[in-house]
């Protein structure tokens, strides 16, 4: 039995080896239908890593307070108009909020194209500034790698020092500890006190290029009005989020002077909350590639059966001398569906290589976080095994059901 598949093999490789060019194009459909499942998912993936990383960082019992809903910001035709967070806000929900088991974070972004010096070094005008507290750090995720964080002090003295993200290493401190080292913003003089760990980038907004100073002294340095404040509040157990959201909406509404029958004028976000936002968004791209790789995967599948429908045409001669020497049928329609299976399996290889090298090349252009596409190899393998036995079906019965004497007769 043994014997006969290895034989059976044997005549489909010198088959495969006789018909080279049929066969490179045949495996050339299938790889394409193969690759886009594959680079499709591959790309997905890499980018629900980067986003549920994220706001995973954040962790589950961390909300913010914003300008807008997430899904009534990003609707195009939203007719309701938000005010601002302002800072007299931000400063009054901060003395007012008294949540016993949460911290509260403030921030804003002075500016995305700051020059940061250092002695004689600067660099380029694509640094992003950052006014924060002293929670900041602990609600956003964010870790130091070296130095500290900013104290209650440092921010409410509002001293001179600042914690750098750690692309800094790559262009100011090549050589040199950060720490303790004196950086330039605006001709302000700041006191390194802390290198951040890599977040990498979002959207082309790198994370690692950042500088977090004291919120006072941002607001000194950066004077644009109408400047949007941002809110965090992290609570130190997820069993307390109810009440501590609660206790904020009431607070925030006092605050805006809102009345018992109006609506918010504000935005409430948790974090697990928009996970399962972006999961739910993913999953839609999921289903889009399944259906962009099915097509195209069914017109591969249709390409392979009508080849080997030539090539048992081509072949009724030779099935005619194999039946006259005692070939049985199922000895030649294993001959040829193990021909089809080698090519389907040949042709899934290559496409789950060439997803991957797409996928993971549009991912690493995009700084997504790439992670090996396990459920894409197993399901594009599954899937061109299907497509083989499928395709080879047919054409192995009907080179089965040959009649010997035509066969012989066949020129």
């Amino acid at each position: 039995m043994f014997s006969l598949f290895r034989e059976n093999i044997r005549i489909a490789m010198d088959s495969i080896k006789g018909q080279v060019l049929r066969t490179i194009l045949t495996i050339l459909i299938i790889a394409i239908g193969i690759a886009s499942l594959v680079g499709i998912l591959t790309l997905v993936g890499a980018l629900e890593n980067t986003i549920s990383g994220d706001f995973a960082s954040m962790g589950a019992n961390t909300f913010n307070i914003q300008q807008y809903e997430f899904t009534t910001r990003n609707n195009q035709d939203r007719k309701k108009i938000n005010p601002i967070i302002s800072y007299r806000n931000v400063r009054a929900f901060k003395d007012k909020f008294q949540h016993p088991f949460s911290k509260t974070s403030i921030n804003f972004t002075g500016t995305r194209i700051a020059e940061v010096k250092y002695d004689n070094e600067k660099t380029d005008p694509e640094v992003s500034i950052l006014g924060v507290n002293e929670n900041y750090l602990e609600n956003t995720g964010t870790e130091i790698e070296k130095g500290r964080n900013f104290t209650f002090f440092d921010i409410e003295n509002n001293n001179n020092v600042c914690l750098i993200g750690s692309d800094f290493k790559k262009t100011l401190f090549k050589d040199t500890n950060p720490i303790g080292k004196t950086i330039n913003i605006r001709g302000v003089k700041f006191k390194v006190i802390g290198l951040l760990k890599s977040k990498g980038a979002t959207f082309r907004n790198n994370q690692d290029l950042r500088v977090f100073i004291p919120l006072q002294i941002a607001r000194s340095i950066y004077t644009l009005p109408n400047i949007n404040y941002n809110i965090s509040i992290r609570v130190s157990d997820k069993q307390f989020i109810e009440a501590a959201q609660d206790e904020a909406i009431v607070t925030f509404r006092n605050i805006r002077g809102l009345n018992p029958i109006e609506e918010n004028n504000f935005g409430i976000e948790r974090s697990d909350d928009l996970l399962n936002r972006i999961a739910s968004i993913t999953s839609y791209l999921y289903y889009a590639a399944w259906i962009i790789s099915i097509i195209t995967i069914f017109g591969s599948s249709i390409a392979l059966m009508n080849i080997m429908l030539v090539s048992v045409t081509e072949r009724t001669r030779e099935i005619g001398v194999r039946k006259a020497l005692g070939a049985k049928k199922n000895t030649i329609a294993g001959q040829f569906f193990i021909e089809t299976i080698i090519i389907g399996q040949i042709g899934g290889v290559l496409g789950i290589i060439l997803g991957i090298l797409i996928g993971g090349g549009i991912a690493a252009a995009a700084s997504f976080k790439f992670s090996t596409p396990w459920l894409a190899i197993i399901s594009a393998t599954t899937i061109s095994f299907v497509i083989a036995i499928l395709s080879g079906l047919y054409p192995s019965l009907k080179a089965a059901k040959q009649d010997p004497i035509e066969s012989l007769r066949y020129e």
